[in-house]
């Protein structure tokens, strides 16, 4: 077998051949294996994107937008700027990291993958028992979710609730549906390593781990975007 190029893991797997010269057939399954997990997460993320489009379309109207005093009878904008903690710098440091180690684990995993190229080749599982970058991930990704527990908790104190104000609701809203999304990546995150556990083959843990990293990083991407939209779009 040639050596592998450094390309993505898929175009690796491509160009694998046999001493004959021709496809390595069992390194070509992977390949298709791995395009197939990352169209299903495309697939999911398109639903997450029109979701959360929809909310900071909403957001934004929002604020432009008088509402009826029942009191007075007139309009008026009921819309309270919300200075946001500063904790959810730390936070948003925690998530970066956390993608970074998802990254390791990933390119950990599809290196292994590509190696054994077949689904019952236990090869290479050593290689991803050395740094437990998987582990360290859902660690990171738990903090966060603690760290937003810390954060709504401080605003509570605060005196800003979900029913307070548009913008504290909208607040509560958008990083609380981030939240629960964020937690779906570390359940995928727990069946990756559930099948590194019970010792699947490299190549079927390496796809798990593949379409949880896509997703994960697309969550940090969209935290990235929520805290700038919160922050300079008041």
């Amino acid at each position: 077998m040639a050596s592998i190029p450094t390309t993505s893991a898929v175009d690796t797997a491509q160009v694998l051949l046999v001493g004959s010269g021709r496809p390595d057939q069992n390194a070509l399954d992977f390949a298709t294996r791995l395009r197939r997990v990352r169209l299903g997460v495309g697939v999911a993320l398109t639903g997450i994107v029109m979701i959360f489009v929809s909310y900071s379309s909403a957001y934004v109207v929002r604020q432009g937008l008088p509402t009826l005093d029942p009191r007075t009878g007139t309009l008026v904008r009921d819309w309270l700027p919300l200075q946001l903690p500063k904790f959810l710098l730390v936070n948003t440091l925690v998530l970066l990291l956390s993608t970074l180690t998802m990254e390791l684990a990933r390119r950990q995993a599809v290196r292994v993958g590509v190696a054994t190229g077949t689904a019952s080749d236990p090869v290479g599982r050593t290689e991803t028992d050395r740094m437990p970058w998987l582990a360290l991930t859902a660690i990171l990704g738990l903090s966060f979710l603690a760290g937003q527990w810390l954060v709504w908790r401080e605003l509570a104190a605060r005196g800003f609730y979900v029913a307070t104000s548009p913008s504290s609701s909208f607040f509560y809203l958008l990083t609380g549906m981030h939240g629960i999304h964020l937690l779906g990546g570390i359940v995928a995150l727990l069946v990756a390593g559930a099948a590194t556990l019970l010792r699947k083959s490299a190549a079927s843990s390496a796809v798990v781990v593949d379409g949880a990293a896509w997703y994960w990083h697309f969550m940090t991407v969209l935290w990235v975007y929520i805290l700038c939209l919160l922050e300079f779009a008041p």
